[in-house]
């Protein structure tokens, strides 16, 4: 079979190939999806029985424990869904499995019942370890060879992301608050099909980039080591250390099965004990819980694969396995302060900010909220027309579809502004606070670029020192707004101006961290370890969203016991703390990479 990369070239839109454009529109009714449906999940099951909009009225313990699992899964399954797509369905078929399998996903969840909630929960993590590591994987394919070209075709990719997720979250969260949460849960699922729609009827644009294994074995005889690909969405550099090769041994085996048995095991038994009173571990070791057990063991055992396959390599590769494991150190302890974003900060949102706007306060909000939402639309419906010109006649069914998803989002887009300027004041949704992190990305990350870019690029633990450290004075403003409400009182009315700036310094917190990850795993681990060290990133990334809800759970206990100011503040000296430990190692991580920036 010839390569049919070069063709993929010969239609452009803004100096790139087309079909990078409908990667991007397919990734962006993706995470539409993703977090329109997960902006809403705490809300709805916090909310009040007898509430206007009622809710399943969870303790939000509960609904934060739960969520801490869904997170961590995510971050889990992708490795599952890469192996499958490699071995056997190819990218591009994997991509419109997980599309299918997310539509209905969102489908159950928009039921309402507790049966077809958790089915819904479940499709949409096997869904996503089929989509989030192979529609990335198509670009790195796409751009083989091309590398000049490629940081520019991620950071488009990557605005399709936010962009996504801005009016996912903006919709999904409006429909969902304001006339019932099935609206919410329905549209995401709406919006999942018609992209995949979309993606599966654009396939002859993509020539054989993205076929199963068995199409492209003519090709595997070329030089596949050139570049590993990002699931995360970035560049990677495969390192050119070599190392006699590090064999898995029994043991070994014997090590992942307990660290990974054990960890799901937890993942599963902590909101089935909270939610059901349903214990998988009903059992003690001494003094500890049979749950406190599973996951010591699982450690312990992790940490004994990890170091003992370290252990095995040169010296030089040893010590850059082990930079990169200070930066998943550093990486679990973001996670499980950012990812308060979507449980606590979002119950900060609806219980305890004022929302209500009244007079000319009420009418430069709607003026702002209504630039914020058309301006961006208005961009990404030109990208939609120049694809149109370029690709119409080739796939004119998908653009078809294509073009009826920005119909309905701008309908929905002036349904909402309508309605919101018809009110006399204005009534803020909580789930509109958590779009401005997607605004901030979108309107900073050219600043970051070029700072990155110039001779200023600060080091890797210095970066993660300044992303911790503006993580931790996000939080803190939050503390310094919540610190005069009461101990124990379940609503107040704190001045919305906190959360925002919150969600200005999280967000150049995460700007911070954006260039490191992955990329860092490649350049500094040898390829025989490669896969192994993708995992290993991908559970740290994992313990910090399940860290996140397990810590995020505690807002009531501690706001009854202190305050809410003392919970923020917690998630303030926490990070601000490990970011400053990052510096401090920042020589000891530069002599530890041997010379890889």
């Amino acid at each position: 079979m010839q390569n049919k990369q070069g063709s993929v070239f010969d239609s452009q839109v803004l100096g790139h190939p087309s079909a990078l454009f409908v990667l991007f529109f397919t990734e962006m009714w993706e995470r539409f999806s993703f977090y329109g449906m997960r902006v809403l999940l705490v809300l709805f099951l916090t909310a009040g029985l007898l509430s206007d909009n009622p809710g399943w009225e969870w303790p939000r313990e509960n609904a934060l424990a739960l969520i801490g699992t869904y997170g961590s899964l995510l971050y889990l399954t992708p490795l599952v869904g890469g192996y499958i797509a490699d071995k056997f369905t190819g990218y591009r078929m994997a991509v419109v499995i997980g599309c299918v399998v997310m539509t209905l996903g969102h489908a159950a969840m928009a039921v309402e019942t507790k049966g077809f909630f958790y089915l819904g929960l479940a499709l949409l993590v096997i869904g996503t370890g089929f989509f989030k590591p192979n529609i990335t994987s198509m670009i790195s394919t796409m751009y083989k060879g091309k590398n000049e070209k490629k940081d520019g075709a991620y950071t488009i990719f990557y605005m399709g992301v936010n962009a996504g997720a801005f009016f996912g979250m903006m919709l999904c969260g409006y429909l969902g608050e304001n006339f019932g949460w099935s609206w919410g849960f329905g549209l995401a699922g709406i919006f999942m099909m018609l992209g995949c729609l979309q993606f599966w009827l654009a396939k002859p644009i993509f020539g054989n980039i993205g076929a199963p294994p068995s199409e492209l074995r003519m090709l595997q005889a070329e030089d596949v080591a050139d570049e590993i690909p990002d699931i995360a969405g970035g560049p990677v550099v495969v390192n050119e250390a070599t190392d006699k090769r590090n064999p898995f041994k029994l043991l070994d085996y014997v090590l992942i099965v307990v660290s990974a048995v054990g960890g799901l095991l937890y993942l599963f038994n902590d909101p089935l004990e909270k939610i059901e009173k349903i214990n998988l571990l009903p059992f003690t070791v001494g003094n500890l819980s049979g749950t406190s057990f599973v996951v010591l063991l699982a450690l312990v055992s992790f940490l004994i694969l990890l170091i003992s396959r370290i252990a095995r390599y040169s010296a030089i590769t040893r010590d850059r396995i082990i930079a990169v494991c200070f930066c998943g150190l550093f990486t679990v302890f973001f996670f499980m302060a950012f990812e308060q974003s979507l449980g606590s900060m979002t119950i900060f949102a609806d219980s305890y900010t004022n929302r209500e706007l009244e007079g000319s306060a009420a009418m430069i909000f709607k003026i702002i909220d209504a630039l914020l939402t058309t301006v961006p639309l208005i961009i990404v419906s030109w990208v939609l027309l120049k694809l149109f010109g370029q690709t119409f006649k080739r796939i004119s069914v998908s653009n078809i579809i294509l073009g009826i998803t920005f119909i309905g989002i701008w309908a929905l887009v002036l349904f909402r502004l309508f309605n919101k300027f018809s009110e006399p004041g204005n009534t803020i949704d909580a789930s509109w606070f958590a779009i401005l992190n997607s605004f901030f990305i979108i309107s900073l990350a050219p600043l970051f670029s070029k700072w990155w870019e110039s001779k200023y690029n600060p080091s890797a633990g210095m970066k993660y020192g300044f992303g911790l450290i503006l993580l931790g004075i996000g939080f803190g403003i939050l503390a310094y707004g919540a610190w005069e409400i009461p101990q124990g009182a379940m609503t107040a009315k704190v001045s919305m101006i906190f959360l925002i700036l919150a969600y200005l310094f999280h967000t150049m917190g995460e700007l911070c961290l954006s260039p490191l990850g992955l990329s860092y795993v490649s350049k500094l681990v040898p390829p025989r370890m490669i896969g192994f060290m993708f995992g290993v990133w991908y559970l740290a990334i994992a313990v910090g969203q399940k860290s996140a809800g397990a810590m995020g759970g505690m807002i009531d206990k501690i706001s009854n016991e202190y305050s809410i100011g003392t919970f923020f503040l917690i998630f303030t000296v926490v990070p601000m703390g490990m970011g400053l430990i990052a510096i401090l190692l920042s020589p000891v991580m530069k002599k530890l990479m041997h010379g890889i920036r």
